[in-house]
């Protein structure tokens, strides 16, 4: 179980030499217990204390990632079971699944399907993760061949390597080992062969077994075997089974420390009926799911199922913003109208993209707000007449523009005057209340 503060102190040096960056010992056990701090910043510490505080302070969900380069995914190191008590830390992936009995045409198709998936969303670049490739036929040669072709078609994109067959397994990892794909397919009946593949190759394995009972005894067998990096499958796919068992295998690692199923979760959710398939995925995002495995990659799943994984990965307690300052939409020229909203992402991308939907090109003056929305900006004393002011006088602006009139949202038309009072020579206008209002507004200005 994790320990204290007070309890990792005890096994610290207590000399406060403040090599590790803290100006004690005890400050230095504080951010341990907190997760906040690693071990190997204190150079003094015991190898007894380094074994009982590396136990005790590992993750309770191991941390596995694959893939190479700046698309590797990482998963695991879960703290919590709610994400308003903590922020989840690493995202679920989605990977979208293709079986080597399906034609070349249909699997090129899905492999453009993934390298065009990528969307920006309130600033953040969105995507479809992984392929997976299933080893339906059994085939050794056919599996080895679309592995090649994947591969070759998306050199970057981290692959998945579905087969419980061990020489479909090693043929195939002689070709992508350098990418560090996830092998998925030990089972009760193969672990020591593919244990000792993952081994040879270095590469994450995935983990299948019928129930949790069976799951943890598999676990602990691969882990005796040498391998630790484990992705694990339940077999779950009803959705009451997905809820049950990732509810069950997250409170068993955080709640008891139980090892054998301390491991990221990968979940299948494929389904004839898309509509069916998004809403299981959804729960996979939304309980626990480290891989979320889909049949494929319609743009309009794909934007439902992002958008909900960008909002339960944010964080609750720190509001999505972006940077202060004056955005140019369109090419602005110094008679260009010149409005102004608070520095929530989704504030932000709403009101610019409304400004982008009028054809007027105008400039946006984004605030911080500390990411709160309008009123609740002004409703919390960050968005008032005198700092707004401020913020327009050192933006510099004044010399950009060839007029001095600041449009400001109509849910805060109490402040037009006190605006103007701060900054004499300015005409302050009240714009729409809504964004979806501001193109009728510019353009009827233009004209």
């Amino acid at each position: 179980m994790a320990l204290t503060g007070v309890e990792i102190f005890k096994l610290l040096p207590k000399t406060n030499c403040k090599k590790c960056g803290h100006p004690t010992c005890l400050a230095f056990a504080m951010k341990l217990a907190q997760r906040q701090a690693s071990l190997d910043q204190c150079p003094d510490v015991s190898e007894e204390a380094k074994r009982i505080l590396g136990e005790a302070s590992a993750p309770p969900i191991r941390p596995v990632s694959f893939g190479s380069g700046d698309r590797t995914l990482k998963m695991g190191e879960e703290m919590v079971l709610f994400r308003h008590e903590k922020k989840f830390v690493n995202p679920a992936a989605f990977a979208v699944e293709i079986k080597d009995t399906e034609s070349d045409d249909r699997i090129n198709s899905v492999v453009e399907d993934v390298l065009s998936s990528e969307i920006e969303r309130v600033g953040q670049k969105l995507r479809i993760d992984a392929i997976l490739i299933n080893n339906v036929s059994g085939e050794a040669s056919r599996f080895e061949a679309v592995v090649k072709n994947v591969s070759e078609k998306a050199p970057n994109v981290p692959l998945i390597i579905a087969t419980g067959n061990p020489e479909a397994a090693e043929a195939t990892l002689k070709i992508v080992a350098s990418r560090r794909p996830l092998l998925y397919g030990a089972n009760k009946d193969n672990a020591e062969q593919m244990a000792n593949i993952a081994k040879t190759y270095k590469v994450p394995l995935g983990v299948k077994a019928d129930g949790l009972e069976a799951l943890s005894s598999l676990t602990e067998k691969i882990k005796s075997l040498g391998v630790e990096d484990l992705v694990i499958d339940s077999g779950a796919m009803k959705a009451k089974d997905i809820i049950e068992h990732n509810t069950l295998i997250r409170r068993a690692a955080l709640k008891k420390n139980f090892k054998p199923l301390g491991y990221p979760v990968i979940n299948f959710c494929q389904r004839e009926d898309k509509i069916l398939e998004a809403l299981i995925a959804s729960l996979g995002v939304m309980k626990y799911s480290s891989i979320v495995v889909l049949s494929s990659v319609e743009k309009w799943k794909n934007l439902s199922l992002f958008t909900l994984r960008q909002n339960i990965y944010t964080d609750p307690q720190v509001p999505m913003q972006v940077e202060q300052k004056v955005y140019k939409i369109g090419e602005p020229r110094p008679e260009s109208p010149l409005l102004i909203t608070t520095n929530f992402s989704l504030t932000y991308f709403i009101v610019s993209g409304e400004i982008e939907n009028s054809k007027v090109p105008s400039r946006l003056a984004v605030m911080d707000c500390e990411g709160l929305s309008v009123l609740t900006a002004w409703a919390a004393g960050k968005f008032t007449a005198a700092k707004i002011a401020q913020f327009i006088k050192e933006s510099g602006i004044e010399n950009e523009i060839s007029h001095r009139e600041l449009i400001i949202p109509g849910y805060v038309a109490i402040l037009s005057g006190a605006i103007e009072e701060k900054l004499p020579g300015w005409k302050v206008t009240v714009g729409p209340k809504e964004a979806n209002g501001i193109p009728a507004f510019l353009r009827q200005r233009m004209s």
